[in-house]
């Protein structure tokens, strides 16, 4: 029998190679191993796991419902990383639900909790997701100041990053915004 941490490494393998539907039953034998050795932690990991699969299949309610699941145990063991890392992957969950708000609001707290415990890096890559979101919404002058703060104190900027950067600190010069 295989142990929790296999199976999760198990899944973890299996989603990434795109077998989605294994991946969601390694991932729940996992959440059901965990639980049984009292893990809830874990457990709740492996719920996230199970709705990124969810919302790779196409089934965002239930990514949703999963996720939430998963954000209401850290929230009430007060893990600010791994609070902010479901609210981050609910943020996509949501945009795939086209609920704009909520994944706004879903990015914005990820993004706050990063940045409250020192997480430099993940609060980059939620402001660049947040970002995107606003320019793909029309938003572009918020889309803009978003991208421009999120790119600051980054120091492996991609070519096109140091394009956007640039252009972001005129656009936000333009409006009257201060820049970095």
């Amino acid at each position: 029998m295989s142990s929790p941490e296999q199976l999760q490494h198990d899944g973890i393998k299996l989603f990434e190679q795109h077998d989605y539907e294994a991946a969601a039953r390694a991932f729940q034998d996992a959440r059901d191993a965990f639980m049984q050795d009292d893990n809830h932690d874990m457990a709740a990991e492996m719920s996230v796991n199970i709705g990124l699969v969810h919302r790779a299949l196409g089934e965002s309610q239930q990514a949703l419902e999963m996720m939430q699941e998963a954000l209401r145990h850290f929230q009430s063991q007060d893990d600010k990383l791994r609070t902010a890392q479901v609210l981050g992957n609910l943020g996509g969950v949501y945009m795939a639900l086209n609920d704009k708000e909520h994944a706004e609001l879903s990015y914005r707290q990820a993004s706050n909790l990063f940045k409250e415990i020192g997480e430099d890096t993940l609060y980059s890559e939620t402001l660049m997701a947040l970002g995107a979101m606003q320019f793909r919404d029309g938003k572009v002058m918020a889309g803009a100041a978003t991208y421009g703060v999120a790119l600051e104190n980054r120091d492996d900027l991609t070519a096109p990053q140091r394009i956007i950067k640039m252009l972001s600190n005129v656009i936000n010069r333009l409006s009257g915004t201060p820049t970095a």
